[in-house]
């Protein structure tokens, strides 16, 4: 492991907005009131990377508080860093496995859901590791209030195929669904949200997917 990495995975450890793996298991169920302090409705941001998407979305509504979810501390360590820097209150990151997120938030805990240009997984083999792959997906319907929302953002286009599918399988309300945001009436302040490796994306003329759905 570089020094770059060693020293981010030391400086995370001191920040007040990170949790990792069992300290953020205290925190199931009491996240907006233990950690935010308030009692505004959460939103994930899973697979959250570098948390570019969860540290705009925190500054456009502070009236809500998010939490970056991943396991790459040294990703993590970015967003967190520019939350400590720039005071944002409403911003938070956990760095866990997903496939553990019952553990770390209550039923009926989360108003909302992003996942933003998530790894594809694109070989078959590896389908259970989608993060739109069923058994995901009843994890959310756990976590999610009723009506809570689902968001999935992706250049990938077999995974948006896959998600769409899925989404059409288990019967689940599609509330928003293109595949070339940028052309669609669908491209608002927070759809316009762009990571790093989107704007690579685009600079190649690379299509955005995004679908909105919901369990109920």
């Amino acid at each position: 492991m570089g020094k770059d990495k060693l020293r981010k995975f030391a400086e995370i450890d001191t920040f007040p907005n990170v949790y990792q793996l069992h300290l953020g298991k205290v925190m199931k169920g009491k996240w907006a009131s233990e950690h935010f302090k308030n009692n505004n409705p959460v939103v994930l941001e899973l697979a959250c990377g570098k948390g570019e998407y969860a540290v705009n979305l925190a500054k456009l509504f502070p009236e809500k508080n998010f939490v970056g979810v991943d396991l790459k501390g040294n990703r993590i360590w970015r967003g967190a860093r520019t939350g400590v820097d720039e005071g944002i209150q409403n911003l938070a990151f956990l760095r866990i496995q997903i496939e553990d997120i019952l553990e770390y938030f209550a039923p009926g805990e989360i108003d909302e859901i992003w996942i933003t240009f998530a790894d594809p997984q694109p070989q078959e083999s590896r389908e259970k590791k989608r993060l739109t792959f069923p058994g995901f997906l009843e994890k959310y319907r756990i976590l999610l209030k009723p009506g809570g929302k689902m968001n999935l953002k992706t250049d990938n286009d077999g995974l948006y195929a896959y998600t769409c599918e899925k989404v059409e399988e288990l019967k689940l309300i599609t509330h928003k669904n293109t595949a070339h945001l940028y052309q669609s009436e669908f491209a608002d302040e927070v759809l316009s949200i762009k990571t790093h490796y989107e704007r690579i994306y685009l600079k190649h003329d690379k299509n955005i997917n995004y679908i909105q759905f919901s369990f109920s």
